[in-house]
C-alpha cells in the first residue's frame, strides 16, 4: 500500500463501504482452509463530479491491494457487490459506442483485474468473474434496472453486480453462479455463487460482534426476546408526556368533538351565498343556538324597535299579514328568503347536482395527449437536468423504456407540455 498516504487511505474507508470477514471451509477434497469475503458497495462515478471519478478508481485499486494481500496470506478470497461497473458491451443493455464504452476507466480496471480462460492464459491475473466462467455468452442478464423508466418489466438494465472469487477456488470448487431477477424488492437483484466447499460453523461469536459491544450492551437481545408477547399501551399525545391523567385528556378532546355544530355541511353553494343566517339555526361561536327571536334579530340588525302595541293574536303592528293567527313563538318570521330558498334546494338537490358543482369548482388536470404509436395516455416529467430546459415539463409515452425491437417498450412520442 505504499501507492497511499495515510490521509488516502482514511478517505477511501470513511464511507464505510467494505466489511470482510473470514471463515473456516473445507474443501471438496477435505481440506480445511479460511475464506475471506469482501462485500463491497463501489462508488459510481457522477458525471457531474469529476472527482468522484477518482475516488472510484482509487477505490478499486485499494481493494485490489487489499484481496492480492489476503492471497498472499494464504487463504481463499471472494469479492462480492455492487461493483457499480459493466464490464463488457454483453453486460449492458445500450453500450452506445463500443470504442468509447471499452475506453472506460472503470472496465479498464476490470480487464486487468479479472481472468478470462482461453484470453489470458499467459497473463497471471488473480480473479475471475463466477457467472462470465460459467455463461461466457448468455446475453439479457442484467442485475440493475432503473426504476423511473419501469425497465425492469423490459429486462432494460446493466450487470453491475459480481461474484468474483480468486482462479484457484472458482476453478476446483465452484458448482453453480446464476442471477436471480426474479426476486423483487430493489432496483438491483441478488446474485448466487454455489460453492463444493462447506462453511464450518465457529464455536463462539467473533469479538467485534455487536452484543460485545459496549454501547449495544443490554439493548442486543436474543431472538425469543421478539416473539413475546407484550402488554400494549396507548401512546401519549404529542407534546404531552405518559401520566395518569390520559383518561381525562381523552374524555376532553371527545367532549371538544360533540361541541362541533351538528348541521354540518348545507350545500356547495350555501358558501357562495352572501352572510346571512336564519333565525331558527344562528349559531354561536361555542357551537350553542344564539336562542335570539325574530324580533331580537331585527332589532340588532335595523337599530329600531318594534312596535309596542302588536296584536299578539292578529300579529298587526309587526309587518305579517292581516288574517295571521299564528304566535310568532310557534312560527317565526324567515327574514331572509335566498336562505330558506337555499336550505329547500339542498333538502331536494340530487347527488349528480353535488358532483356537477364540485367539478365546475375543481375540474383537475388537462387530459395528457396520447402517443402516436400505441394510442394510450402519456406520462408529464420534469427535466432535471442544468441547461435552459431545466424545470420545463413534458409528456413521453408511458409505457418502459426497453430496445426498440421490444413490442412492450415505449415510443419515441415527445412533446413539450404549455
Amino acid at each position: 500500500m505504499d501507492d497511499f498516504t495515510p490521509e488516502e487511505l482514511q478517505a477511501l474507508d470513511s464511507e464505510g463501504r467494505a466489511v470482510v470477514t473470514r471463515h473456516r471451509v473445507c474443501t471438496s477434497e477435505g481440506e480445511e482452509t479460511t475464506l475471506a469475503i469482501i462485500n463491497v458497495y463501489c462508488p459510481r462515478a457522477d458525471p457531474a463530479k469529476p472527482e468522484r471519478g477518482d475516488f472510484k478508481l482509487r477505490f478499486y485499486r485499494l481493494l485490489q491491494a487489499r484481496a492480492e494481500a489476503l492471497l498472499r496470506a494464504g487463504s481463499h478470497v471472494v469479492i462480492l457487490g455492487d461493483i457499480n461497473t459493466a464490464h463488457k458491451p454483453i453486460d449492458s443493455c445500450d453500450p452506445g459506442d463500443l470504442e468509447y464504452f471499452l475506453e472506460n476507466p472503470g472496465r479498464r480496471w476490470l480487464d486487468s483485474f479479472l481472468w478470462e480462460p482461453g484470453k489470458d492464459s499467459q497473463v497471471e491475473k488473480p480473479f475471475v468473474d463466477t457467472f462470465r466462467l460459467l455463461y461466457p455468452s448468455q446475453g439479457d442478464a442484467y442485475t440493475c434496472w432503473c426504476n423511473l423508466t419501469g425497465a425492469r418489466l423490459t429486462n432494460y438494465g446493466t450487470r453491475i453486480d459480481y461474484i468474483l472469487a480468486d482462479r484457484t477456488l472458482a476453478l476446483s470448487e465452484l458448482k453453480d453462479a446464476r442471477l436471480m431477477p426474479e426476486v423483487p424488492g430493489s432496483d438491483h437483484c441478488p446474485v448466487q455463487a454455489l460453492l463444493r466447499a462447506r462453511f464450518q460453523a465457529a464455536p463462539a461469536c467473533p469479538p467485534l460482534c455487536t452484543r460485545f459491544l459496549p454501547e449495544f450492551a443490554g439493548t442486543q437481545q436474543k431472538l425469543s426476546r421478539f416473539l413475546v408477547k407484550v402488554e400494549q399501551t396507548s401512546l401519549p399525545d404529542k407534546g404531552q408526556k405518559r401520566s395518569g391523567t390520559e383518561p381525562s385528556l381523552r374524555l376532553d378532546s371527545k367532549k371538544r368533538r360533540t361541541n362541533l355544530p351538528k348541521n354540518g355541511q348545507v350545500n356547495l353553494r350555501h358558501f357562495f351565498q352572501a352572510g346571512r343566517n336564519s333565525t331558527a339555526g344562528l349559531t354561536d361561536l361555542d357551537g350553542g343556538q344564539s336562542g335570539l327571536s325574530t324580533t331580537q334579530t331585527v332589532v340588532e340588525e335595523s337599530g329600531k324597535e318594534p312596535p309596542v302595541n302588536a296584536d299578539k293574536k292578529t300579529g298587526e303592528g309587526l309587518g305579517v299579514p292581516r288574517g295571521t293567527s299564528a304566535s310568532l313563538k310557534k312560527e317565526p318570521v324567515v327574514a331572509d328568503e335566498e336562505a330558506k330558498n337555499c336550505r329547500n334546494d339542498s333538502a331536494s338537490s340530487k347527488p349528480n347536482q353535488s358532483a356537477a358543482l364540485w367539478k365546475s369548482l375543481l375540474p383537475g388536470p388537462a387530459r395528457p395527449p396520447q402517443c402516436k404509436v400505441h394510442g394510450e395516455p402519456c406520462v408529464l416529467r420534469t427535466v432535471k437536468k442544468q441547461g435552459p430546459n431545466s424545470g420545463r415539463r413534458f409528456y413521453v409515452c408511458a409505457r418502459p423504456l426497453g430496445k426498440p425491437s421490444d413490442p412492450r417498450a415505449r415510443c419515441d412520442f415527445f412533446l413539450w407540455a404549455t
